[in-house]
């Protein structure tokens, strides 16, 4: 592997934290993201405040 791409990694990390962590005690930068999918009752509920349709392509009721 080329040194240059080691020197320069940046990762931003989404969701499992076990990677950052990993990462981090490799010497790597990481930004770690808290992201978690969205419950689909409230996924409903803010596609009715908006008007739109629910995620997923279903119509809200």
């Amino acid at each position: 592997m080329s040194t240059v791409l080691l020197e320069s990694l940046r990762v931003v990390n989404v969701g499992l934290e076990g990677f950052a962590q990993d990462l981090q005690e490799a010497g790597v930068p990481v930004l770690h993201v808290d992201w978690r999918p969205l419950d689909p009752k409230i996924a409903t509920l803010l596609a009715r405040l908006e008007g739109g349709t629910k995620i997923g392509g279903d119509q809200p009721k």
